[in-house]
């Protein structure tokens, strides 16, 4: 399977996925971490993707996404964006909506 057949396959695993640098447990940046607590405080259920334990997989998703920077939230196979856009959702109050609607999207 080549790699952007897997970033495929991880985004049709699950319908909220986040690539991040370390796990929600010890995420290894500032961004990865805010990004992991305002899902949390949302109360997402999320798969989640170490970006620094698959090289080939961090640099095709910066072209798949056409996005440079990590984390990259992806909800129903679409990107989201990064830690600024997640934040900012959160606050506003979108995020909890967005995520709430992917949860009973699928059942």
């Amino acid at each position: 399977m080549d790699v952007i057949e897997r970033i495929k396959s991880q985004l049709s695993s699950s319908p909220v996925v986040l690539y991040m640098k370390g796990t929600p447990d010890f995420p290894q940046c500032g961004f990865s971490a805010a990004a992991v607590r305002a899902l949390g405080a949302v109360g997402a259920e999320f798969q989640h993707v170490n970006i620094f334990e698959d090289p080939e997989l961090r640099e095709a998703l910066k072209q798949y996404s056409n996005w440079p920077t990590y984390p990259q939230l992806y909800v129903n196979g679409e990107l989201i964006g990064g830690s600024d856009i997640i934040i900012e959702m959160y606050k506003s109050g979108e995020l909890q909506k967005l995520i709430g609607e992917a949860a009973n999207a699928t059942g």
